[in-house]
């Protein structure tokens, strides 16, 4: 090998090990910084603040009502799809993208209401205490964000 191909070789195995070295030390400081406010920057979930074993159910009754959906679901989604291409058409037909979407949002309330139904009827299966709890859960999805820069 000469001494020219060494030097390169040296050069490369600097670079590539100086990033992973990098790299980790950036992990590390991620990880060790623990910023809450990351955390805080996803939509809390309904839900949270109840026990862990009200919690699982409340999540799987309402998964239980999407599967139940599920179908209705589908047909949504095809409309959206169904909406989507005749948007993109070469002629725009109003009528027939305005049915369309009027599909998809049909199915769309429909899968609300059937989940939203089934919250109603898991809350009638909890306390007072587990009641408000849920209910600080909703409102603190509408509360209002704070202003980033």
């Amino acid at each position: 090998m000469s001494d020219q191909n060494f030097r390169w070789i040296v050069v490369v195995l600097l670079v590539a090990n100086t990033f992973l070295v990098c790299a980790l030390a950036g992990a590390g400081f991620v990880y060790l910084r623990n910023d809450p406010a990351a955390a805080a920057a996803r939509m809390p979930l309904a839900g949270e603040q109840l026990p862990k074993t009200e919690r699982e159910a409340f999540r799987r009754s309402l998964s239980d009502a999407r599967r139940t959906m599920r179908e209705t679901s589908a047909e949504a989604r095809q409309a959206r799809i169904e909406a989507a291409s005749l948007m993109g058409a070469e002629t725009l037909d109003p009528e027939a993208l305005s049915a369309a979407l009027e599909r998809a949002r049909k199915a769309e309330y429909e899968v609300r209401a059937a989940t939203e139904m089934q919250a109603v009827e898991f809350a009638r299966t909890l306390s007072l205490e587990a009641r408000r709890r849920l209910a600080e859960g909703l409102l603190a999805r509408e509360a209002p964000k704070p202003a980033t820069k």
